[in-house]
């Protein structure tokens, strides 16, 4: 099955958000990028919190599967493995280096410029890998001995010098705020190719989705199953698990399709790439067979309104990192 390229589609809003772009400095000149974000395949393959010990298998079942996008980190600890698993992926799957997108993610602690060259040297022998499709910047927080702090240009500007380098297609940023991206806007060369942030029916962020549509920039949701995933720890005053969420169980049966296909075609039709994860084989399978479920404008904006009860952010270490995250955005 071919995979769909993100398209963008118009908000509703259009004219405000354009005018929010150009506040965060959408105007201006910026670098053109290697490779078009419009390329980043819609549905991809996440590797957050899966183990060592089947993250290879995983990564290249994805791959056999028919994901042709796979996402990756440093501070996942299992590079070495997603690396084996796209290796024996892409021999199964008979396709190319060049048919897949690559994303990996810079990590707090080699924010220091003299350090990020370093970084990415580090991830590509990892992977096994002569370039990245896409490296982000993971976190707007640099972490040393010395502390954590909002510390983000820098890194930033390392980065630019190399995308110039054949190592890298695009760079871009993830779970940054409206001032810290107008802050990379506005100071650099390069604007943003692509921003990864947590999306999902409980946190939807239509205006965050549409500005970053208005500046040109792709986005890439992460957890698009919420709180499926159990690093989250649900609790007694969180929403109900998404996946058993009565409207979006009803929408299913309705449709034929699974509740986590139902919530992935939600987050594809909104115009950007999501990034289920999972170790088990069905699941894989099932996930990458969203690509079949067919939903209409009603089931759309029924799964629209499921944050007026049960908005919630799950991932925000603003307390661990001791400083503020996200803000000006949805449950920051």
């Amino acid at each position: 099955m071919k995979l769909p390229l993100c398209i963008w589609t118009a908000p509703a809003a259009a004219a405000a958000v354009a005018a929010a772009a150009a506040a965060l400095g959408g105007n201006n000149l910026q670098q053109p990028l290697a490779v078009q974000p419009s390329t980043i395949p819609s549905l991809g393959f996440g590797t957050w919190n899966l183990d060592k010990s089947n993250v290879t298998e995983a990564v290249s079942a994805a791959l056999e599967a028919g994901y042709r996008h796979i996402d990756c980190a440093t501070i996942y600890g299992n590079q070495k493995e997603v690396g084996k698993g796209i290796a024996d992926g892409l021999k199964k799957a008979g396709v190319n280096r060049t048919d897949i997108w690559i994303t990996s993610k810079l990590w707090n602690d080699h924010h220091n410029p003299n350090l990020v060259g370093e970084a990415l040297d580090q991830t590509l022998s990892d992977l096994g890998l002569d370039y990245l499709d896409l490296w982000l910047m993971h976190w707007p927080v640099a972490s040393s001995p010395d502390g954590t702090k909002l510390d983000y240009l820098d890194a930033w500007h390392a980065m630019e010098k190399l995308h110039h380098t054949n190592k890298l297609r695009n760079i871009g940023v993830s779970n940054f705020s409206p001032a810290q991206l107008k802050d990379i806007i506005q100071n650099s060369d390069t604007k943003p190719a692509v921003h990864q942030f947590e999306l999902h029916p409980y946190l939807p962020q239509e205006d965050w989705v549409a500005t970053h549509e208005a500046l040109g920039i792709a986005v890439t949701g992460y957890s698009p199953l919420a709180n499926t995933n159990p690093t989250y720890n649900s609790g007694r005053d969180d929403p109900p698990f998404l996946l058993k969420n009565i409207d979006m169980v009803a929408i299913a049966d309705e449709r034929g399709c699974t509740t986590a296909q139902v919530a992935l075609v939600w987050g594809m039709s909104r115009g950007y790439s999501v990034i289920p994860k999972s170790s088990h084989l069905d699941h894989i399978k099932e996930n990458f067979e969203a690509l079949g479920c067919k939903l209409h404008r009603g089931h759309l904006d029924r799964i629209d309104h499921l944050s007026d009860k049960y908005l919630k952010r799950f991932n925000n270490p603003s307390k661990s990192y001791g400083v503020k995250l996200y803000d000006g955005l949805q449950d920051s």
